[in-house]
């Protein structure tokens, strides 16, 4: 079986969201429903020299993480759907929700550790990126990849990936510790602090993600 992943360079990101916003218009998706969130993770202070009176930097930091749905080889939305509307592709290791089938019971969000489905509350259903399994089987890429300004997505099978540009690291803040084994392979920026241990905060406003 292929296992399809994306890559991220966090220290290419410049928190644009050109990806957010190209996979939102493709998909016709409403303002509070997102398939991909760049998250804006901050920390650090200013101290005021009061013999100038400038304010100077104390160990600040910023960096974004692009994240979407990572389709991973042990998904937890899988395991605990209610009603078999989530389903790995035993083929390209794509995890899709069947919307017909979901009833907005909402256990995939609270499962996920990186709460990659999202409510679309016109529907009352949830819906999650499905790695535009459609453009894929064409031989294209995501639409969030193509669009990236920066070129600080990627996406191919995760074993080429590896090998292009490394095995990476998934545990960095803001994401959580790796419990389901993400199809991705995330490039932390040179300030990343890691998963658990970091200083800092998410301060990106929800319609700014």
């Amino acid at each position: 079986m292929a296992q399809y992943g994306f890559y991220f360079d966090s220290d290419k990101c410049t928190g644009c969201k050109t990806c957010q916003v190209a996979c939102k218009e493709t998909y016709g998706l409403p303002t509070d429903t997102l398939w991909r969130k760049v998250p804006n993770y901050q920390g650090g202070s200013w101290k005021l020299d009061e013999a100038t009176g400038i304010y100077e930097a104390q160990n600040v930091f910023g960096y974004f993480v692009s994240m979407a749905c990572n389709h991973c080889a042990a998904p937890a939305c899988v395991a605990v759907c209610p009603v078999a509307a989530l389903e790995k592709n035993g083929e390209t290791g794509i995890v899709s929700l069947d919307e017909r089938l979901c009833i907005g019971c909402g256990s995939c969000e609270t499962a996920c550790p990186y709460s990659a489905p999202s409510l679309w509350e016109a529907k009352g259903i949830f819906t999650k990126c499905d790695m535009c399994s459609a453009l894929v089987a064409e031989g294209d890429v995501p639409v969030c990849v193509s669009g990236c300004l920066m070129r600080a997505l990627d996406f191919g099978e995760l074993t080429e990936l590896q090998g292009k540009y490394g095995t990476g690291d998934v545990e960095v803040e803001p994401l959580p510790a790796d419990s389901t084994g993400p199809s991705l392979v995330l490039k932390p920026h040179r300030n990343a602090q890691k998963s658990g241990a970091g200083t800092g905060e998410t301060v990106s406003l929800l319609e700014e993600i």
